[in-house]
């Protein structure tokens, strides 16, 4: 067995990072993308706004019915509901009536504008219509049933910030004030690829000690997932020679390599050595679990991370890690991924490192939901990632017993 005083790889070995240390050394590193594009309002979705939007305009730009009945003015409420007021016009939405007469109501319907002259809208189930005039059967307060202008924006209000990473809601807020395109940081291009004998690709037939690369399928589709473009350079042998030129070689395509695999201290795994030789690395220790080996670096000005191999550590640390650098690098001013507290359904002891626990949550009909574990936690047991609905993180040393409060990081919400 080799003997780890003599192994180089544990010369000079620095103390293992806290979570919180290595993405606060991973934010310090990332640098926003240059070069915004302007795209159609339309194609914008998942992209990360790349200027303030203010409203150049009132929305509503006039008043109108909330409703769906007739307009009048509140003066005329009485004689309303005594005699009827004449229905002089008829408002539909996309229309302007004239001037409200005294003693005359509109027909009117939901977003038309008001007109003139009324103040107030009376829903038309509380109306009764006879020939040519309009009872009330129950009256409305002055001003009821109506959209101000401006009650939902005002103008040269801001209505999103840079840095928004564009979902469904944005892109109706921004085309209620008129955007019909919007500048957006251009997509983060990521080049990846995993590394190991032992890896054969889907669909191939498997050989003694060989395994399918599940890894390049998660770490692409949790990339796109972020809005990235990826080249996929495949699967690459444990050699050092390969290892270092497909690092030159992915570094002069891309803005970020992700590699999998190859950055723990065993003689095969060159990943490390290999960045030391192209680049730096800058750290590559972490305590946690699953996934304490991470690398990274740089490539001459790219940016390198280098996830473990284990398909669990891989997930997790892309999620821990990769995402928020990914995030601030595409200008996003969110990257803390969204957690809440949940009661735990389980007891559980975690060691000297923060263990991420899969769990999925039942939801009681009353109280808070529970979050229950896989009953098999090991790195390689892919399965538990597809069954849970996300992570509870147990900090390094605690004990966690059945009903206790733990912090619940869902799934649902990282590929925002």
């Amino acid at each position: 067995m080799p003997d780890p005083a003599a192994d180089p790889c544990f010369d000079h070995q620095p103390a293992l990072l806290s979570v919180e240390e290595a993405v606060a050394a991973l934010l310090t590193k990332a640098q926003p993308l240059a070069d915004p594009e302007r795209v159609p309002l339309m194609h914008a979705g998942g992209r990360v706004l790349a200027e303030d939007l203010r409203s150049p305009l009132d929305v509503p730009g006039f008043d109108n019915s909330a409703m769906d009945g007739y307009a009048l003015h509140s003066r005329d409420m009485d004689r309303a509901q005594s005699e009827g007021l004449v229905i002089a016009q008829r408002i539909p939405a996309g229309s302007t009536g004239t001037e409200l007469q005294a003693g005359t109501a509109a027909r009117i319907f939901t977003g038309a504008p008001l007109p003139a002259g009324a103040d107030t809208v009376v829903m038309q189930e509380f109306c009764r219509v006879e020939g040519d005039r309009v009872i009330l059967e129950q009256t409305a307060a002055s001003g009821a049933n109506i959209r101000p202008r401006g009650n939902d924006i005002k103008r040269d209000n801001m209505v999103l910030e840079s840095g928004t990473r564009l979902q469904a809601a944005h892109l109706g807020l921004a085309a209620s004030v008129g955007f019909g395109e919007v500048a957006v940081y251009r997509r983060l291009r990521a080049a990846i690829f995993s590394t190991g004998d032992e890896i054969v690709e889907p669909g191939q037939p498997l050989a003694p000690g060989q395994i399918y690369n599940s890894n390049r399928y998660q770490l692409s589709a949790l990339l796109r997932a972020q809005g990235c473009e990826v080249i996929d350079l495949g699967t690459i042998k444990d050699d050092y020679e390969t290892t270092r030129q497909t690092l030159l070689a992915a570094a002069g395509q891309a803005d970020l390599v992700v590699t999998t695999g190859g950055v723990s201290v065993g003689e095969e795994d060159h990943i490390k050595t290999a960045l030391q030789a192209v680049g730096e690395l800058d750290l590559w220790r972490i305590r946690m679990k699953p996934g304490k080996p991470l690398a990274f670096g740089r490539i001459g000005n790219v940016p390198f991370i280098g996830l473990p191999g284990n398909p669990v550590s891989t997930f997790v640390t892309f999620l821990l890690f990769a995402r928020p650098f990914i995030q601030h690098t595409q200008g996003c001013r969110q990257t803390t991924p969204v957690s809440w507290p949940v009661q735990a359904g389980f007891d559980y002891q975690s060691k000297q490192r923060c263990e991420y626990v899969r769990v999925r949550l039942t939801h009681e009909p009353a109280g808070e939901p529970v979050a229950e574990t896989y009953p098999r936690q090991g790195s390689d047991v892919l399965s538990s990632v597809a069954w849970a609905d996300g992570l509870v993180e147990i900090p390094e040393a605690t004990r966690v017993c059945t009903g206790d409060t733990v912090r619940f990081l869902p799934f649902s919400e990282w590929a925002r």
